[in-house]
């Protein structure tokens, strides 16, 4: 019999796993795989986006609101969920920027902090990992220290020699980067709205765009998941200090996303199994070897 495949998805804060590959996330747990999210801190220096709930006393409790979102959005998209232990950095404002608080996650040493998530690695034995890109999707000093964690507990965590007091070795397969947004399908969307004879969220995005660069052509690997974008969002709005469920995510129709953009996309970062690119599923190449294993 093949093996029971298992998913690893390692985000920054929680609400990041349901922004970020969530409809793939629930599509592979309806398939029957197991699926892990890791949430590397506590989310504790968030902001709080929806002013429905901008009050003293949630500020008072966010720690513990926070974690009881992340226990919501896990519930609904059927998902395991693990914390790293590690404390928000926040994200810091100002020219010069302020120095980051003392302790934070974006500033622990990366092997050090590395340690947790290999003994994560090797008790979850995932085939697949997916975090975030060099720059972190986009730079917030908790998901580029993300990335360079997940990358270096990815390279660490089967190797015999390193870590040998956090669990016998366990190698994933394949390391995924989340391309949450391209150009491409920003403009899908947009057009999408505007043939819709609706206005667009999207119109000032695309014009600051215009000297970003793309990561549309850095995609190899794009999931098709429109039938779970409902269960993204419901787990989105399960964040509630972090989403105005009124605001700008969820002002394109349902129905006109499934058109216009029915994947979500990832780049393959690592691979140590043969899986031609393009791909249509982040387990392409494993299935065929998981009964080894």
């Amino acid at each position: 019999m093949a093996e029971q495949l298992r998913l690893m998805a390692v985000h920054a804060h929680p609400d990041d796993e349901s922004s970020k590959g969530a409809a793939t996330m629930a599509k592979y747990v309806a398939e029957g795989v197991d699926v892990l999210v890791v949430t590397c801190t506590g989310g504790e220096r968030g902001s709080v986006l929806n002013p429905k709930l901008d009050r003293p006393d949630v500020w008072a409790n966010i720690g513990e609101i926070r974690r009881a979102e992340m226990d919501a959005a896990r519930a609904i998209l059927g998902v395991e969920q693990a914390w790293l232990g590690f404390v928000d950095s926040g994200l810091p404002e100002g020219d010069p920027l302020p120095p980051l608080p003392e302790g934070c996650f974006a500033l622990q040493d990366v092997e050090v902090a590395a340690g947790p998530l290999v003994r994560l690695m090797r008790e979850f034995r995932p085939h697949v990992v997916t975090t975030y890109d060099e720059e972190g999707g986009y730079p917030h000093p908790d998901h580029i220290m993300c990335h360079k964690v997940t990358v270096a507990a990815f390279e660490a965590a089967g190797d015999p020699e390193r870590f040998p007091e956090l669990g016998a070795p366990w190698q994933p397969l394949k390391l995924y980067y989340d391309i949450g947004f391209s150009k491409a399908k920003i403009m899908a969307l947009h057009e999408g709205m505007l043939a819709a004879g609706k206005e667009s969220p999207y119109e000032e995005w695309l014009k600051r765009w215009e000297d970003r660069p793309d990561k549309g052509p850095r995609i190899t690997t794009r999931v098709e998941c429109s039938e779970y974008f409902p269960v993204r969002d419901d787990a989105l709005r399960a964040h509630a200090t972090q989403v105005d469920p009124d605001g700008f995510w969820f002002h394109v129709p349902m129905e006109l996303q499934r058109r216009a953009w029915p994947t979500e996309d990832f780049e393959l970062a690592r691979s140590l199994v043969d899986s031609p690119l393009p791909e249509s599923d982040l387990f392409a190449g494993v299935r065929e070897t998981a009964h080894a294993r």
